[in-house]
């Protein structure tokens, strides 16, 4: 990237100043700044839609596909058999890791080839060794490596020491991720930015500091999200909100705006998404998930709430923003109908919406529809949209003979590589199945092909999954990891050996909370991408709904889709600009309840509450340590009776650096 890109305007005088400051504060900041993905021209890694065809890397990669293709192209020139070919193909795709940087360090004529891992690992020979056996043979005209004549004089070449696994390449994807650049955070610090109860956060499309804040009553609001370190609040204008639903979202305990979300290019088209119920008393209809298709009975009353089943409804309806450059309010007339559904009960119809970063497509929370574990087995039903996550294609809208041939609920097209599209019996819109009510669900900003879901528990367990496309997530047969045994079954049982169910990444047992409740919930969170604490970068960090736990999850070993979470200490800065400290002995924050997380195109990660937002701020703040942790001491005025102040050596040498920067450009 052009220091011009970095830097706008860097061609005037006053654009030069703010050039050279900008250098200044870069040369200052990198010394500190972590381990980050980095190709080997100094640029971030692209997102891929899909994996690489010969290389195999999935969600971020160093290649294009056109890359890929060179590759494999050179790879099978060489007509290699194995073990050379394994080996030389893992060599040659090194430069599409997303660590390339790190073990391509020096210039070399051999510019195909990475900086082979030469110290001995545990329980083996050094990957360079390894390479050297398995292509060395001096018979084969093709052999890559048959400049060389000896595997001393090859590993003195190309071999070097491995740093924490990601100073070279040992023959897999480089290890430094998520959790092995960082130390364990030693707790997570909060500060309040806002009081008032909101459930969703979600970021302006534009990449600016705003952000879109909505509550359970219907309103969304654009709010401004102050620096880290400012000590401000949020500015928001709480009498002119973006869009105001109040007159159509029927909002009572469990129901209201569930979920919104942002098209990919709204900033050129202003089209967004919002999720919400709706009572038929008032005027709502459509189509009842208890019908004909499935067996339960839309006359029956809930015994529990002494209401029919499909008096409430989920609805997704697309809205515009009367002008999508300067976005700053919404046309109040809905645009279309997305999708309308009846529910069963009067609980577990989750709401969120959110788009696929890679692909573009709507996704779809939907719990089981309520009732004691499950009754009629909705969650395993795949002809019915229960207990599942929907994928729509909201660009392609279906003509009316294309919905009466599907069947369809609303204004969608079925993303062609849904994977009961061509199934028997199953709803094409169907991406994963088998989920309780998934419960606040987030893709990883770098690495997108990760998408966790939050999913709440019945009387024991509380998962978090790591969904796939097409994958059983085991409810009603399990709850967690263990088989369920449900109380009643009018719709009939699925049994174990029927299905292969995935099981949770993390989550915890209500008794870990408190031996003597049963009343837990899990908010599914975000895997951690901000700067603000480098010890919590790459963990993924969920928390209960009743606010008294926290915890952090770390993929181990790297890459392998496999976690491990702890319970986490957690807690509100004393300086936060919004006083947010528990007043009691328990020593944790006031902040009710937790409906959900959300991130900011910062990537800073906030908390939604009934008591307020609140956002992750360093870890000193509240006290926690954080070797990672860069602290700058706030500047105290000098005494009027101190003498000269004297500056250290390093800070004489970035002095003199800082004006011999600002009078070089400004020349």
């Amino acid at each position: 990237m052009a220091i011009r890109e970095l830097f706008p305007g860097a061609g005037d005088m006053a654009g030069r100043l703010r050039f050279s400051l900008g250098l200044v504060s870069l040369v200052l900041i990198l010394p500190c700044s972590p381990g980050l993905p980095l190709c080997r021209n100094s640029a971030a890694p692209i997102s891929l839609n899909a994996s690489l065809p010969f290389c195999n890397y999935t969600g971020s990669s160093c290649c294009s596909i056109a890359e890929d293709a060179r590759i494999s192209r050179q790879f099978r020139s060489l007509n290699l058999s194995d073990p050379c070919a394994t080996v030389y193909k893992s060599i040659l795709c090194a430069k599409c890791d997303p660590y390339a940087s790190e073990i391509f360090p020096r210039s070399s004529t051999v510019d195909e080839i990475p900086l082979l891992c030469n110290s001995t690992s545990p329980g083996g020979k050094p990957f360079c060794e390894k390479a050297w056996e398995a292509c060395d043979d001096a018979s084969s005209k093709n052999s890559p490596f048959k400049e060389w004549k000896t595997g001393e004089e090859f590993c003195r070449t190309l071999g070097g020491p491995s740093v924490d696994e990601s100073g070279c390449f040992g023959g897999e994807p480089v290890a430094r991720n998520a959790s092995h650049g960082s130390p364990p955070p030693d707790g997570v610090c909060l500060e309040r930015l806002m009081n008032g109860s909101f459930i969703n956060l979600v970021p302006h499309p534009d990449g600016s500091n705003r952000v879109f804040l909505s509550n359970l009553e219907g309103k969304i609001f654009l709010a401004t999200v102050p620096e880290q370190g400012s000590n401000q609040t949020m500015e928001i204008d709480f009498d002119d909100p973006f869009l105001d639903l109040t007159d159509v979202v029927y909002s009572s305990s469990g129901f209201g705006l569930m979920g919104m979300a942002f098209h990919p290019q709204f900033v050129n088209n202003g089209r967004f998404f919002v999720s919400y119920n709706c009572d038929k008393s008032e005027g709502c209809s459509g189509r009842c998930s208890c019908n004909s298709e499935l067996p339960c009975d839309p006359l029956k009353l809930d015994r529990e709430t002494n209401s029919q089943p499909c008096q409430y409804f989920s609805v997704i309806a697309e809205y515009s923003a009367k002008s999508s450059s300067n976005a700053t309010a919404a046309n109040p007339n809905e645009v279309r109908r997305i999708f309308t559904m009846g529910l069963p009960f009067t609980s577990h119809h989750g709401g969120q919406i959110l788009f696929g970063p890679s692909d573009g497509h709507l996704y779809f929370m939907m719990g089981d529809g309520g009732s004691n574990g499950d009754p009629w087995n909705f969650a395993q039903n795949r002809n019915a949209f229960l207990g599942k996550i929907l994928r729509f294609d909201v660009d392609k809208m279906p003509s009316a003979e294309e919905i009466e041939a599907l069947g369809a609920w609303g204004n969608y097209t079925v993303p062609d590589d849904n994977p009961f599209v061509r199934a028997n019996l199953m709803r094409p819109e169907i991406f994963a199945i088998g989920f309780r009510n998934p419960w606040r669900c987030s893709f990883d900003s770098e690495r997108p092909a990760y998408f966790f879901c939050g999913d709440v528990g019945q009387n024991a367990y509380e998962e978090v999954d790591l969904v796939t496309k097409g994958g059983n997530y085991g409810w009603r047969v399990y709850e967690g990891p263990s088989l369920y045994n449900p109380p009643a079954s009018p719709g009939g049982n699925t049994s174990a050996s029927s299905i292969v169910a995935i099981p949770p990444v993390m989550g915890y047992y209500h008794s870990e909370i408190n031996p003597n409740t049963v009343s837990a919930s899990v908010t599914g969170g975000y895997v951690y991408r901000g700067l603000a604490d480098p010890c919590l970068y790459g963990r993924y960090i969920y928390a209960d709904l009743y606010a008294t736990a926290m915890w952090v999850g770390v993929e181990s070993p790297p890459n392998s889709g496999k976690y491990n979470s702890s319970r986490i200490q957690f807690n509100c800065a004393a300086d936060s600009p919004i006083a947010c400290k528990s007043s009691d002995a328990s020593n944790i924050p006031d902040l009710g309840v937790i409906f959900s997380f959300g991130e900011d195109n910062g990537k800073d990660v906030f908390l939604m509450a009934n008591n307020g937002v609140q956002r992750v701020v360093s870890p000193s703040r509240c006290g926690y340590a954080c070797s990672k942790e860069v602290i700058v001491p706030k500047k105290s005025p000098p005494s009027p009776s101190s003498g000269p102040r004297t500056l250290s050596p390093l800070s004489s040498f970035f002095l003199a650096v800082s004006l011999f920067l600002l009078l070089a450009f400004a020349l």
